[in-house]
């Protein structure tokens, strides 16, 4: 990490407030979230949103800071999926698989749309983010795959043209997916 000094203040420490703030922007809308929801929510739905949010808000921190998203992130987002599905299915298995299946339908589309533009693009999208939404669509369903990805990629070209127009980035710079695709999916679970 490089300790420029840029008006007496290093560059590293500046990074360092900006993730503290971030982290604590992330959790307070987490907490009122649960505080406004958490009555009217099932403890399923709750621990399977917070998970996902949680390593969502993960992948976005490594994204930004080494643009990719590593294959142990998305193991253990996988990880805590199966766990999670094995708490509803081992008690009542006719009431999971319904979830179960919603999860792999989710998890078919999202990898299956994200694999396609992977291969389209001669690979300008990230490996670890196709990986990355292929998991997420577990947690997602069905209902909240294609949103999700609706409102991830319309958020990321906007900032792109954006970042075009003001000369920030050039038309073949890449920008990191996965801010996008965590603020998709935190307005997919926030309003579903």
């Amino acid at each position: 990490m490089a300790w420029r000094k840029r008006g007496g203040v290093s560059m590293a420490v500046k990074k360092g407030y900006m993730l503290a703030i971030t982290i604590a922007i992330f959790t307070v809308i987490l907490v009122l979230w649960l505080v406004f929801f958490a009555g009217k929510l099932n403890t399923f739905f709750i621990l399977r949103s917070i998970m996902l949010i949680t390593f969502s808000f993960m992948a976005m921190l490594i994204d930004i800071r080494k643009r990719c998203i590593p294959n142990k992130l998305v193991l253990g987002m996988f990880t805590g999926w199966l766990l999670l599905m094995a708490s509803k299915l081992l008690p009542d298995t006719q009431a999971g698989i319904p979830i179960l299946t919603d999860s792999v339908v989710g998890m078919l589309i999202a990898g299956g749309v994200f694999m396609s533009v992977y291969l389209l693009s001669r690979r300008g999208l990230g490996g670890g983010d196709v990986k990355f939404m292929a998991v997420a669509g577990l947690y997602l369903g069905l209902d909240g795959t294609l949103p999700a990805i609706l409102y991830g990629t319309v958020l990321a070209a906007l900032s792109g043209l954006i970042l075009i127009a003001l000369k920030r980035i050039k038309r073949k710079d890449t920008i990191p997916l996965a801010p996008f695709l965590f603020a998709g999916i935190m307005i997919t679970v926030f309003t579903t």
